[in-house]
C-alpha cells in the first residue's frame, strides 16, 4: 500500500505540471477555436459576395484548423514527438486526397461557383450539357429543373470546366426570327407590315429600334429577318406571339408564305 502511494505521488509530482498545462491548453484552445469560428462567421456575414451556404463551412474549417494545432500542442506538452505525428497526418491527408480526387474537384468547383457566381438560383442556363433553371448550388452538385419538368443533378466540376451560357443574367435579349414571302409579293409592303407589328407590341422596346431586313434569297422564298429587343422575362412569350401574329398579318394582307414545292414531269414512252 505504501509502495502504491509512493508511485502515485511520484506520478503526480512528475506529470502533474504537464497534465495541468495540457488542461489549460485544451481550455484556451477550445475557447480560441470557438472565437475563431464566430469571428470568421461575422466577417463573412459582412461580405455580400460570399454565398450563405459557404459561410458556415469556411468558419467550421477555421475552427478545426485551430483545434488541430491545439491537439499537437497538448501532445507536445507530454513530450510526444509531434513531428512524426504531423508527418503521419500529412501522409494520411495525401492518401485521402488522392482517393477522393473527384470529390475534392467537385468541392473546389462548387466553391468557385459560389464565389464567382456565373449563375444564381432561379436563372436559366446551359452548362455541361444541361439546360434548365438552377434550383440549388451545393458544394458537390448543382440541381436543375429542365423546361420539361425534369430534375437534373450535375457535378460541379463538369459545370465549372465547361462553357456556361446564362440566358437570364442580362436584362435584355434580342429576338431574331425569319419570315419568308413569295418572289412575286410586294417586299417593301411586307417589310412595312412586319415593322408595324413589332412597334405595336408594348413588350418590344424602342431603343434599339425594331428592324426588318432581307437576309436570303432562298429557293422558294425571299427571307426577311425580324429583329427586336425585349426584357429577358418577356423573351419567349413575345417570340411565340410575334411568330403567330406575323403569319396572321401576312395572310390578312394577302402575302403568301411559300413552302418547298417540286414539279414532277412524267414523260410517257412510245
Amino acid at each position: 500500500m505504501i509502495e502504491l502511494l509512493e508511485t502515485v505521488k511520484t506520478i503526480v509530482l512528475g506529470y502533474g505540471v504537464d497534465v495541468l498545462g495540457a488542461i489549460v491548453i485544451l481550455i484556451v484552445g477550445w475557447t480560441a477555436a470557438g472565437w475563431g469560428r464566430r469571428l470568421t462567421l461575422n466577417a463573412l456575414g459582412k461580405a455580400s459576395r460570399v454565398d450563405e451556404t459557404l459561410k458556415p463551412i469556411l468558419s467550421s474549417i477555421v475552427r478545426y484548423i485551430i483545434l488541430a494545432f491545439v491537439i499537437v500542442a497538448v501532445l507536445d506538452q507530454f513530450g510526444v514527438e509531434t513531428t512524426s505525428i504531423i508527418a503521419v497526418f500529412g501522409a494520411a491527408g495525401l492518401a485521402i486526397g488522392l482517393a477522393l480526387q473527384g470529390t475534392l474537384s467537385n468541392i473546389a468547383a462548387g466553391v468557385m461557383l459560389l464565389l464567382l457566381r456565373p449563375f444564381n438560383i432561379g436563372e436559366f442556363v446551359d452548362a455541361g450539357g444541361v439546360s434548365g433553371t438552377v434550383e440549388e448550388i451545393g458544394l458537390f452538385t448543382t440541381r436543375f429543373k429542365t423546361p420539361g419538368g425534369l430534375f437534373v443533378v450535375a457535378p460541379n466540376s463538369g459545370l465549372w470546366n465547361s462553357v456556361i451560357t446564362n440566358y437570364s443574367r442580362n436584362p435584355l435579349r434580342r429576338i431574331d426570327f425569319v419570315v419568308g414571302v413569295g418572289y412575286g409579293d410586294d417586299l417593301k409592303g411586307a417589310s412595312a407590315e412586319m415593322e408595324k407589328l413589332m412597334i405595336a407590341d408594348p413588350r418590344i422596346i424602342n431603343d434599339p429600334e425594331p428592324q426588318v431586313f432581307v437576309t436570303e434569297l432562298g429557293d422558294n422564298s425571299v427571307n426577311m429577318t425580324l429583329r427586336c429587343w425585349v426584357n429577358t422575362p418577356d423573351y419567349w412569350p413575345t417570340l411565340t406571339d410575334l411568330t403567330r401574329d406575323a403569319k396572321l398579318k401576312l395572310d390578312e394582307k394577302g402575302y403568301s408564305i411559300p413552302y418547298p414545292q417540286r414539279d414532277v414531269h412524267i414523260i410517257s414512252g412510245n
